[in-house]
């Protein structure tokens, strides 16, 4: 057996050892239960279920003890439910002894289970099965050193004799069963495992990072009292010439004082000087332990990575064989350290993207041998930490995704005409995998073409802050990896100041942070911009993003951080950066709901509070400026006191395409029109500018677009305010389910053309100009 088999196995063992406890425990309890009297029906009924499981968890890890006691236990029940039995008081002795039993089979520590005592237990089983009252020992002895070996007593009812219960019955060993408190505080060692509710794990957590930053609040204090101590010492100095300078002039008694007053400030600077070198003590000692508190919190929310990936290989095994293929499946980075959290959203992602590389990445043995490949396919699921993120990679050797035909096939399911198709770049492409409903098999079967999978990673990669990234090479493969954040709860993080206030932005996010002169910023079609790794990359204020005021114009540079990548990459303007910060996440109150731009909050070393930015939302609201032309108005364009006579129209839409195609289609009629991504983006619009008409789709991530109509239409500022669905969904109640929420028309893409879209808006809010 390899190591790896070796520390698998063990794993599983703690895995039995954890769920014995608890299965024994609550077999206790409802043993117990049937004595006092609880009806049978539910304590029978639960008991069974515990021995069953114990009896199933013993046959994987292969404790046949553990399977025959539990086996035992369990035939008893079955037969007590099907009224076989009448469960007496020497059965429930009898069973106690049992869950003993288990106790030790499963507790290494223990006195090991003898194969006599599994004899003994069935016998006195057996014999209860007869017995009106049964004297077994007692579960936990009275002393520390108890006999080894108690016999059960005879009986002499007839019953017994009945059953062959005169003879008297072999022993049953019941020592060491429950290790006395002594032997079960050793035992309770350093690797002893306990279950700790995430809830409190997540508080212990919180209250360390508040420690951490209360004993960083005595650094600046011990700093003021040096100040102290030096206005002590100039006090001193002045009064010392102070007497020199009138030392003839003075009496005596007078210069007695003065001297004396002398005294008493030198005693209290030494006494000063030594309370504060107490105190820097202090200081040291208390950091310390704050900071090893605060990293024993979160190395508490830290599980390795291979603790997600037990049930992949056979997923990836299974899937292989049914569709006839041949894959060799790696794992890399099993010992990467992951947020709890984090670890338990993967699951589903990864195996979305396991059964994608396998059905849609992966050839057959024979599509490689013609390609000179190796027969057998290579699928590789990575995890590292890399500039203060979690990178998750599932890679694979296959052919690639063939651009061309998810060209057409985005053609073909209406995503995009065909001009606007031949336009888009590869990673723009790549991107419609992503789109929920999309798929590029014509064909449904068991594992694919649905096109449900590969949209729901998105959302959950979205959903921590984190970032899904597609990279294709024909013929070699295929790449999605997932930038995610290592912890929930603690970030790295640039500070920043705008507006007076500050701000952080988490350092995963940020791709550089520049110093631009005005020379260093040019002007193209009313829009600033900056050059960037042979790149043009927009520039906008965090001013406008954030609602903090103007930025300052009279400065010589401007601090600028750079975010995103492809395609989209912009420069956002601050006052000046803070320097780097690690602070610990602290979610907003729910009753403010999702604030635009903001992710949570953290609080500085001095206590202050400080915003995190949700840069994935800052992006989305720099792409809408910038293509809405909003970013023209925020920079006080005179073209577009123009525009502001327009109707307003907010288009919604999580589609790309979708949102794009309605887009122009609008501002080649007339219109003003600002995009938003998703339901809660549009929300965050509509709440903060004034629309003349709100288009939003139904099906979209964060907030779906029935959600959004009924929001606004419950919202006493914004209900007079016409709400138009564009949906997939035609069918009559799909149609009726948005009027209902109160939209005032409804529009199916099934039939969507460009006129009816026009038409209908103008039906809604008539021409472009007012």
């Amino acid at each position: 057996m390899s190591g790896d088999d070796d520390l698998s196995h063990l794993s599983l063992l703690e895995l039995y050892r954890e769920e014995t406890r608890t299965q024994t425990q609550a077999l206790s309890e409802r043993l117990l239960a049937l004595e006092s009297g609880e009806p049978d029906s539910v304590a029978l009924e639960a008991c069974m279920r515990a021995a069953h499981s114990l009896k199933g968890a013993a046959r994987i890890v292969g404790v046949p003890l553990g399977v025959d006691i539990a086996g035992r236990m369990e035939e008893c029940f079955v037969a007590a439910q099907a009224g076989t039995i009448a469960l007496t008081a020497a059965h429930v002795d009898v069973l106690l002894a049992g869950v003993d039993l288990l106790v030790r089979v499963a507790d290494p520590q223990a006195q090991p289970v003898s194969p006599g005592e599994i004899d003994a237990f069935a016998a006195a089983l057996k014999g209860a099965d007869g017995a009106q009252t049964m004297q077994l020992p007692a579960a936990v002895p009275p002393s520390p050193q108890p006999p080894p070996v108690v016999p059960y007593r005879e009986h002499e009812s007839a019953a017994n004799e009945s059953v062959g219960a005169g003879a008297p019955m072999p022993p049953l060993a019941v020592s060491g069963a429950l290790p006395d408190p002594v032997q079960a505080g050793r035992a309770a060692g350093a690797g002893a495992m306990r279950r700790v509710r995430a809830d409190t794990l997540n508080r212990l957590l919180s209250l360390s990072g508040e420690s951490l930053v209360e004993s960083r609040w005595l650094k600046p204090f011990a700093e003021s009292m040096l100040r102290v101590k030096r206005a002590q010492r100039d006090a001193a100095r002045a009064l010392d010439l102070v007497c020199e300078q009138f030392t003839d002039d003075l009496d005596a008694g007078v210069l007695a004082s003065m001297n004396e007053v002398r005294h008493m400030l030198n005693d209290l600077q030494r006494s000063f000087a030594e309370r504060m070198d107490e105190f820097d003590r202090f200081e040291r000692r208390s950091t310390h332990i704050a900071e090893q508190l605060y990293d024993e919190a979160l190395q508490c929310r830290m599980r390795p990575f291979g603790d997600a990936t037990r049930a992949y290989p056979r997923i990836v095994r299974d899937l292989a064989r049914s569709l006839g293929k041949q894959v060799r499946f790696s794992i890399v980075g099993e010992g990467t350290q992951v947020d709890r959290d984090i670890l338990d959203l993967l699951d589903a992602p990864l195996g979305h993207l396991l059964r994608n590389a396998i059905d849609h990445g992966v050839d057959s043995p024979e599509a490689r041998r013609a390609r000179g490949k190796p027969v057998e396919a290579s699928v590789t699921l990575e995890a590292r930490h890399s500039a203060g993120s979690l990178l998750v990679s599932v890679i694979d050797d296959g052919p690639g995704v063939d651009m061309d035909a998810l060209r057409a096939a985005v053609v073909r399911q209406r995503l995009t005409d065909d001009e606007t198709a031949a336009r888009l770049s590869d990673p723009e492409l790549l991107e419609f995998l992503l789109l929920p409903g999309f798929s590029m098999r014509d064909a449904v079967t068991d594992v694919s073409g649905r096109g449900v999978g590969l949209d729901a990673v998105q959302e959950m990669v979205r959903g921590v802050r984190g970032a899904v990234r597609i990279f294709n090479e024909p013929g070699a493969g295929m790449r999605f990896v997932l930038q995610l954040p290592l912890t929930l709860s603690v970030i790295r993080s640039l500070l920043v100041e705008v507006g007076g206030e500050p701000y952080a932005f988490p350092l995963a996010h940020v791709r550089r942070t520049l110093e631009l002169g005005i020379d260093d910023i040019d002007v193209l079609e009313g829009q600033p911009h900056f050059p960037f790794d042979g790149r043009r990359a927009g520039l906008v204020a965090a001013h406008q993003l954030l609602d903090a005021g103007e930025p300052d114009a009279a400065r010589a540079s401007t601090a600028v951080v750079v975010v995103g990548g492809e395609p989209e990459l912009y420069g956002v303007a601050v006052d000046r950066f803070l320097g780097e910060r690690m602070l610990v996440v602290q979610p907003l109150d729910s009753r403010l709901h999702k604030i635009q731009n903001i992710a949570a909050g953290a609080l500085l070393e001095n206590g202050d509070p400080v915003l995190i930015v949700d840069v994935e939302d800052l992006i989305r609201s720099v792409d809408k400026l910038v293509r809405g032309g909003q970013l023209a108005k925020l920079m006080h364009n005179p073209q577009l006191a123009l525009a502001d006579r327009r109707r307003r129209v907010l288009v919604v839409d999580d589609s790309l395409t979708v949102r794009e195609l309605e887009r122009k289609l609008l501002e080649k009629r007339g219109y003003d029109v600002t995009v938003a991504v998703d339901g809660m983006d549009g929300w965050n619009a509509v709440r903060s500018e004034a629309f003349d008409l709100v288009v939003t789709d139904v099906d979209m991530p964060r907030m779906d677009g029935i959600e959004l109509v009924t929001l606004i239409k419950n919202d006493p500022m914004l209900q007079r305010v016409p709400v138009m669905i564009v949906s997939y969904k035609d069918r009559d109640e799909d149609r009726r389910r948005g009027l209902d929420a109160g939209a005032d028309y409804y529009l199916a893409k099934s039939s969507f053309h460009d006129e009816a879209l026009l038409d209908a808006v103008h039906d809604l809010i008539g021409d472009a100009r007012g």
